[in-house]
């Protein structure tokens, strides 16, 4: 399997001032195509900032990451942002839809981006927010879907490019346990159907374990490994 993401020597330091503080102290880690990755730490241990360097969103202070074999250093921001939108999908703990839209744009958002025809942008979308049960929904805006409902919606945002990787940092903080397990059986559902491969940030032990690999992130270390398949 090729992979999607790869990082060597990761280190990320903030200046709080005249102190360096040290989040991420040297990581190297492989997400191969397909596979489901767990990261697991406590509150503070760097997993947000790890997950932002890998998808691009933040520079580190030394090493490299490349995303689907391109190294994104030194790349100009819309290079980059072509990159991130071919290859990923993202999804936060808030779902980040735009209020002033229906579910159904801000789905099909992405795609206007990568420069698809309207019309069929809003197919794509439409078969993707079916996918994840919301057929009946399309031109509800987040105001007035549940919980449940937006965070449905911010998955299929994130998988309606068909990215080589969705990249989750906590998706269902804000959801009581069964629309969490609903959503986190979706987005394994459709990793599985679709080929993406996933990671996720966590704190739930359940969810972790329905993954392929449980990685812990420990004092700017990647201290621990566990293999599911085995």
């Amino acid at each position: 399997m090729s992979n999607v993401i790869e990082c060597r020597g990761v280190q990320k330091k903030f200046l709080e001032g005249r102190h360096a503080l040290e989040i991420l102290k040297g990581i190297d880690l492989d997400i191969a195509s397909g596979e489901q990755v767990a990261i697991m730490g406590a509150s503070g241990s760097g997993k947000s900032t790890l997950l932002h360097i890998l998808g691009g969103l933040d520079e580190p202070t030394a090493g490299t990451v490349r995303i689907d074999g391109q190294a994104i250093s030194g790349l100009s921001a819309p290079a980059l942002g072509r990159l991130r939108n071919s290859a990923l999908g993202f999804v936060y703990q808030f779902h980040h839809l735009l209020p002033e839209f229906s579910a159904l744009e801000n789905v099909a958002m992405p795609l206007l981006v990568r420069g698809i025809e309207p019309a069929i942008a809003a197919a794509q979308a439409t078969e993707m927010l079916e996918r994840v049960g919301l057929s009946a929904r399309l031109t509800h805006k987040p105001g007035e879907l549940s919980g449940g409902e937006r965070q449905r919606a911010a998955v299929a945002r994130a998988l309606v490019t068909h990215p080589r990787c969705v990249i989750a940092d906590e998706p269902t903080g804000n959801l009581d346990q069964h629309n969490a397990a609903q959503v986190y059986g979706l987005m394994l559902e459709l990793n599985q159907a679709l080929g993406t491969s996933l990671l996720v940030a966590t704190h739930d032990p359940g969810i972790a374990a329905r993954m392929d690999r449980i990685i812990h992130l420990d004092d700017g270390y990647l201290r621990e490994t566990v293999d599911n398949h085995n």
